[in-house]
């Protein structure tokens, strides 16, 4: 339970110390003295999100402190262990925030992040705000009520998780059957494109010789005339030699001529000539062909050049496109194979979603009936014995599938025998309206252990002896649960254990918001004053003592 708060430096408050007690703790004062900021000084230790400018003005800095005393098998331990937080019997919350802004949060003087204090806070705090009858009236926030009462939170992550494999297994489904149709529709010209290219079958570097042969044969015409009367030429040079050779050597077998050397030469230069001879063959030889050759040649390379153009690519890149039509291909049929298996997937996922939504849907149906009781009981007390509430469960069958399960959960209410059921917002009056939130939450409220609860005016709109039924169930609800109200109803304040004065006042021009715990005579006249207005009156007094009696 929350034991202590003290508050220093925030928004108008310069320092409150308060002792909050067991049962019921009611806070009281006129509209405007600034309850709402200790709503705020608390939600702001407990690390809620709200206001960005805390700190009073002229201060350094704000600090609020909230000390709360744990049972032994309180919830908070388990997120204080996992936290590494030694916990010996009291839990001190403290947070600081800096006029630059800056915030620093500890649990038991140890720095800690906002995150954990905002995790340790639904452990320990449960607000119920002036305006939590819009999640009544909205029945889009009725199914997230019925879960609460029902404790699906298991079987509604289940159903999330359910419901996100099964979303992402059809969208994995529904890309690869788009890929797939895509690839279909290509898949004639594929073939087609494949069919053709494996026979050209082209290969790289064919283009740079077809080219160079077809150069070489549209010349060899006249290349090979001027090869041959060079061999022409070498074959008299080499008759010539031979002539030459042989009236030298008879010159030298008759004379005493020195003309070895020279003999020689010619010897040499015969060799040489023969060398060059055989050169010059085998370049002739290399330059017959036929004219159909050449045709072949030609037809080869301009069909080899036209399917380049064809599919926009240099001629040596043909092969690397037929290579990739047929992975395409293959690819298409690996694909349709695939997509058998994703919709098996799929199948399995709905299997799986189907069954977890049946499964929340029929422990709604269950909650349902149990809280419609629930709340039959908690109206009695409330003097709206004969008034009706009613959880409606429908599954719709042909839903889509819903991280929520497939349910619509709406609540009808009927306030008088007789008359016909419908949306809570257009039957309840102002006041039922309050009774069926304060009877709903109690109803919410009676599985939370170890909980201290906080309902701002949640008595608003009633008066007379609904205020007192009001006052008188939020005191049996107090009886296991320490909670604090903020009120308006003196019938509510009178039945409070605790009750402390909220007011203000203006010293040089500076606000400030006290609070204070009421001795019994101070709240005696508070509760006149609730009676009453400004001026307290004997009369209101004595109405003070009754309600009080």
């Amino acid at each position: 339970m929350l034991q202590h708060l003290s508050i220093r430096n925030i928004l108008l408050i310069d320092r409150v110390d308060l002792e909050f007690g067991l049962g019921l703790n009611v806070l009281t004062g006129e509209t405007g003295a600034g309850k709402s900021i200790l709503l705020d000084s608390l939600g702001f230790v407990l690390g809620w999100r709200g206001r960005a400018e805390l700190v009073r003005q002229g201060a350094e800095f704000g600090e609020v402190i909230a000390q709360f005393d744990l049972s032994n098998d309180h919830p908070a331990l388990g997120i204080l262990e996992k936290a590494g937080i030694v916990f010996e019997g009291d839990l001190i919350l403290r947070r600081v925030n800096n006029r630059d802004g800056r915030k620093r949060a500890f649990l038991n003087d140890r720095p800690v992040s906002s995150e954990v204090l905002r995790t340790l806070s639904e452990t320990l705090v449960e607000i119920h705000g002036q305006h939590d009858d819009r999640g009544l009236l909205e029945p889009k926030g009725h199914k997230a009520l019925l879960d609460a009462y029902a404790e699906n939170h298991s079987a509604l992550a289940n159903t999330r998780k359910t419901c996100t494999t099964l979303m992402q297994a059809q969208k994995t489904l529904d890309l690869a059957q788009t890929q797939l149709d895509l690839a279909e529709a290509d898949k004639a010209f594929l073939q087609h494109g494949l069919a053709e290219l494996e026979t050209l079958a082209s290969h790289p570097g064919e283009d740079a010789t077809l080219d160079s042969d077809r150069r070489r044969m549209q010349s060899a015409d006249r290349i090979r005339g001027d090869i041959e009367k060079g061999q022409q030429l070498l074959n008299s040079a080499e008759n010539s030699l031979q002539d030459g050779q042989r009236w030298l050597e008879d010159a030298f077998g008759s004379s005493e001529a020195h003309l070895d050397t020279s003999v020689d030469a010619i010897s040499r230069a015969m060799v040489e000539i023969t060398e060059a001879q055989q050169g010059v063959s085998a370049v002739l030889h290399d330059l017959e062909f036929s004219p159909f050759e050449l045709e072949q040649v030609e037809e080869r390379l301009f069909a080899i050049r036209a399917m380049a153009r064809k599919y926009d690519v240099q001629p040596d890149a043909l092969q690397s496109i037929m290579v990739g039509f047929d992975e395409k291909l293959r690819r298409i049929d690996l694909d349709s194979e695939h997509l058998v298996d994703l919709k098996k997937t799929v199948v399995t996922a709905s299997e799986a979603y189907r069954r977890a939504a049946k499964n929340l849907s029929s422990r709604r149906k269950t909650a349902a009936k149990k809280l419609d009781h629930a709340m039959q009981a908690e109206l009695v007390p409330l003097k709206m014995e004969r008034a009706q509430f009613m959880s409606n469960v429908v599954e719709i069958d042909d839903a889509r599938p819903s991280p929520e399960g497939n349910d619509s959960v709406f609540f009808t209410v009927a306030t008088n025998p007789g008359a016909p059921a419908g949306p809570i917002d257009k039957i309840a009056s102002g006041g039922e309206l309050s009774r069926f939130l304060l009877a709903l939450k109690v109803c919410l409220t009676t599985r939370s252990e170890g909980l201290t609860l906080i309902f701002d005016e949640i008595d608003r709109g009633v008066g007379g002896a609904t205020a007192d039924a009001v006052g008188r169930r939020l005191a049996a609800v107090a009886k296991d649960t320490q909670t604090l109200v903020v009120t308006h109803s003196p019938q509510v304040a009178a039945i409070g254990e605790t009750h402390f004065l909220v007011s203000k006042s203006v010293d040089a021009n500076q606000t400030t918001t006290q609070v204070s715990a009421l001795d019994p005579t101070q709240r005696r006249d508070e509760i006149a004053r609730m009676l009453s207005g400004d001026k307290v009156t004997e009369a209101a007094r004595a109405a003070a003592d009754v309600l009080l009696a």
